[in-house]
């Protein structure tokens, strides 16, 4: 009896191990949003349907969308009264339609209706994650079917800061597309870990990868540690994810922002530095300045090679300014290394960790 015991508790265990999505028919693991569903599945986030699918590719309708949304935020789904008179007590999502409507997160329509049948758009989701996220920082908003005046604008303009989307190839956003599961499933847990943002970036990107710690040796002597860190606010303002930089005993904080057209590097509550514009060619010009102010930078090589103490890279774009300072981008590894007109160098890579 012992022995079979035994043999029941080993099986049971391997069971008890295997990935939370693995029984999903519908969800094989070369989906493109495999990962991020088996996450916010193994989070409670998630949950399949009776008949053992997770259906990815199907429509996420605004009843679907509060359910998960209070799933994720730990509300209160008992049954209750709505203030949408088309989504009455019995309904199923009842509870969590209430409390996130009560939170902010969710609204209704002018009607008084909430539409729980109806698919919910890209735009809607937009400022559903930026609600429930508390997302503070903005980033131009350049998509080409995103009108500067929409209603959603604002909050798209700030997931793409937030590195939780980038859009299409296209260069559009495609803001009144339904959303399938599997595309909520992406923007969630690219709010949440700085993992699933790395897949918010366009086709070779220079933004660093958001899991790993990046050292610097500065001409002063010092070395400069940047980190992917989730920052508590302060002083009454929201901060969040962005790369923190420990030097000499302090530390301060930037974004990598990246569209279509260029990479800078964004300050929170302060303006964003313009550090490469795109595509990438050899003599292209862009103006960095402010207002009126104009300051000239000229991509004055490609495919560089640059020695680092941490490796030699081959790949690397060379930016020069018009005082002749120059600095080198590698995709996927943003600046590794700065010189001034005198030869010296700022700053380089010297270890990835």
């Amino acid at each position: 009896m012992k022995k079979l015991m035994g043999v029941l508790v080993v099986l049971l265990s391997l069971f008890l191990v295997l990935p939370v999505a693995a029984a999903a028919p519908d969800l094989p693991e070369n989906h493109p949003f495999y990962e991020e569903i088996t996450y916010l599945m193994e989070k409670g986030v998630i949950t399949g349907y009776p008949d053992g699918t997770v259906r990815p590719d199907q429509e996420v309708t605004r009843a679907e969308a509060a359910v998960m949304i209070g799933r994720l935020k730990g509300l209160d789904g008992t049954k209750r009264a709505t203030p949408f008179r088309d989504v009455p007590a019995g309904h199923y999502a009842s509870g969590y339609v209430a409390e996130a409507a009560e939170a902010g997160f969710l609204k209704g329509y002018g009607d008084g209706t909430y539409r729980p049948n109806a698919p919910i758009i890209r735009g809607d989701m937009a400022l559903i994650v930026e609600r429930v996220f508390d997302l503070a920082f903005t980033f131009n908003v350049s998509f080409t079917d995103v009108p500067q005046n929409a209603y959603y604008t604002g909050a798209i303009s700030k997931i793409l800061a937030a590195n939780i989307t980038i859009g299409y190839p296209d260069n559009t956003f495609r803001p009144r597309q339904a959303v399938t599961r599997g595309q909520f499933s992406a923007f969630l847990a690219r709010a949440l870990e700085p993992e699933f943002k790395n897949d918010a970036v366009i086709a070779r990107s220079y933004q660093k990868d958001k899991t790993k710690a990046y050292t610097y040796s500065m001409s002063d002597g010092t070395t400069a540690v940047h980190r992917f860190e989730d920052v508590p606010d302060r002083g009454g303002l929201t901060y969040g994810f962005m790369w923190t930089v420990e030097v000499d005993g302090d530390t301060y904080e930037y974004l990598e922002l990246e569209n279509h057209q260029f990479f800078a590097f964004g300050y929170p509550y302060s303006e964003y530095d313009v550090a490469l514009v795109y595509p990438v060619r050899l003599g292209k010009t862009f103006n960095t300045g402010l207002g009126d102010e104009v300051i000239i930078h000229t991509i004055t090589g490609v495919n560089k090679t640059v020695e680092t103490p941490y490796k030699t890279f081959t790949n690397a774009t060379e930016v020069t300014t018009q005082d002749g300072f120059k600095y080198y981008m590698v995709e996927g590894f943003s600046t590794v290394k700065s010189v001034n007109l005198q030869g010296v160098v700022e700053s380089e890579l010297i270890r990835v960790d």
